[in-house]
């Protein structure tokens, strides 16, 4: 039985030598039945194997969000330029057409508001597998909390969603949550990103960190890296440029988009790196560009 003492610290994660992919494009999801592999493709170009979230679903436990009073006039304009949008089923449901041609994934649990101090000591499910189903959600998403106290309530949300979904076709993302004590290192997302693979997850979503290619490395399933706090534009291109260079498979913006000078350029210059390859320096002359039009 594994214990945590006396382990020999990782180091051999064979950087040189790519995951192998069998059959289908997005990483860990070759032995997927159709319909995951479906709503996957939805989510992650085939061009480039990946992807450009735009999340939106801070309000379940902000409120109003800057950038965000009014969702309805903010999101629909930006659908064009990514190609899944994060948000609650409320705000899915009264404020994106079905008739939008984007991915849609639902955070599915709920956790206690900015109001408590430790938003991990209050969480549970906030859409079950059937209003997914009627949703036709393309993924789920799961919030946890490894190293603080929610942790175990966490993990068992994420582990029935990931069952739920395996049963119907729905990819899970598991949301790896950084508290204000909680650490930012590579050793704590090494730990927290893969224990959410080994329980299900098919997506993870984590931060970006020094160290972050071990990260991607040791994950068996794409890593999508959070945009965190409002950065100057060119900055968190950098951020997504260096993720995307080092292992990510996408990235998922909130407010360094919707808080954006101008939310539709800088959704397209991430487009640019997250798809193309561009260089920050190139895609910050798009974003420069779409704010001067």
């Amino acid at each position: 039985m594994a214990d945590n003492i006396g382990n020999k610290a990782a180091h051999d994660y064979h950087l040189d030598i790519p995951a192998t992919q069998e059959g289908f494009y997005v990483k860990g999801s070759a032995h997927c039945d159709w319909g995951m592999k479906n709503r996957l493709g939805k989510m992650f170009d085939p061009r480039s194997g990946n992807t450009v979230m735009l999340a939106f679903d801070h309000g379940y436990i902000m409120g109003p969000t800057a950038g965000l009073e009014r969702i309805d006039l903010v999101i629909p304009p930006l659908i064009p330029h990514v190609n899944v949008l994060m948000g609650t089923r409320g705000m899915i449901r009264s404020c994106i057409s079905p008739a939008a041609p984007v991915a849609k994934c639902v955070r599915v649990t709920y956790d206690s508001t900015v109001l408590y101090d430790d938003m991990s000591n209050g969480g549970g499910i906030a859409c079950d597998i059937e209003n997914a189903i009627r949703m036709n959600a393309d993924c789920m998403a799961v919030q946890t909390f490894i190293g603080a106290p929610g942790e175990s309530r966490s993990l068992e949300l994420l582990s029935r969603t990931a069952d739920a979904g395996a049963r119907y076709g729905i990819p899970t993302l598991g949301v790896v949550a950084v508290g204000k004590q909680m650490e930012r290192t590579e050793k704590f997302f090494l730990l927290a990103t893969r224990v959410l693979a080994e329980n299900g997850a098919n997506i993870v979503k984590s931060y970006y960190c020094d160290g972050f290619e071990r990260v991607a490395a040791a994950c068996p399933v794409p890593i999508v890296i959070a945009g965190g706090k409002k950065l100057p534009e060119l900055e968190a291109l950098e951020m997504a440029y260096r993720a995307i260079q080092e292992g990510a498979h996408g990235v998922d913006m909130g407010r360094n988009i919707f808080q954006s000078d101008c939310p539709a350029g800088m959704a397209q210059a991430i487009g640019k790196v997250v798809h193309e390859g561009y260089t920050p320096k190139q895609a910050f002359e798009v974003y420069e560009t779409v704010k001067n039009q």
